[in-house]
């Protein structure tokens, strides 16, 4: 007795084409991942990189990562654009080291997104997340220590109230953003610490 033929997915009684098929988590951080190696094996420069990692983790569906990778070359074993399975999404232990990342800026700025950062670094989102909230935090320490020379320039007093305002509330949304696996980023941050790694040093000919 032969296996049924699974159905077509449709939206509307329309079969949805596989290049518009909605993706997850877990696709977007595996066409991530496989950006960062072409970057360490030298495809991408660093421009190209942060592009395509910035296209990675704001696409909708499938036609919107293959070519993200289409002109890479791939190992075998990650040459493949991954199918949606639902483990990969971020577990309830990722998403709560993800939020502790966040929230622990109240009471160890700097040092709390840091050490998450450090302790999940085999966890994609966990780590983002870290990073993320790394890079606002620094943002924060760095402005602080320029508010003595700047606070006598009236027009910086609006953006000492808006950094304020944002240290107060951004922290939580992030808290609670990653408590559902939502890819937060905080707004108006400049990105310190890459969210990808350095590629090794090339030892010299000899």
């Amino acid at each position: 007795m032969s296996n049924p033929t699974p159905p077509i997915p449709s939206y509307g009684g329309r079969p949805v084409p596989p290049s518009q098929m909605r993706v997850t988590h877990a696709e977007r951080d595996r066409i991530a991942e496989m950006l960062r190696d072409a970057y360490a094996e030298g495809q991408l420069d660093e421009e190209e990189l942060d592009e395509r990692l910035s296209r990675a983790m704001k696409a909708k569906t499938r036609g919107d990562l293959q070519p993200l990778v289409a002109d890479l070359s791939l190992t075998p074993a990650s040459a493949a654009v991954p199918h949606p399975v639902q483990q990969g999404e971020p577990t309830k232990e990722e998403r709560l080291w993800a939020a502790g990342g966040h929230l622990s800026g109240y009471f160890l700025p700097v040092l709390g997104p840091l050490i998450v950062m450090l302790v999940k670094n085999g966890s994609p989102y966990a780590r983002t997340q870290a990073i993320r909230a790394l890079n606002y935090h620094l943002n924060l320490l760095i402005a602080t220590v320029l508010a003595p020379f700047a606070i006598f320039l009236l027009v910086t007093i609006p953006i000492y109230l808006f950094l304020f305002l944002g240290w107060v509330f951004l922290p939580l949304v992030g808290g609670v953003a990653s408590l559902i696996g939502s890819n937060w980023k905080y707004p108006l941050t400049i990105d310190i610490v890459k969210e990808h790694p350095r590629p090794p040093e090339t030892p010299p000919l000899q």
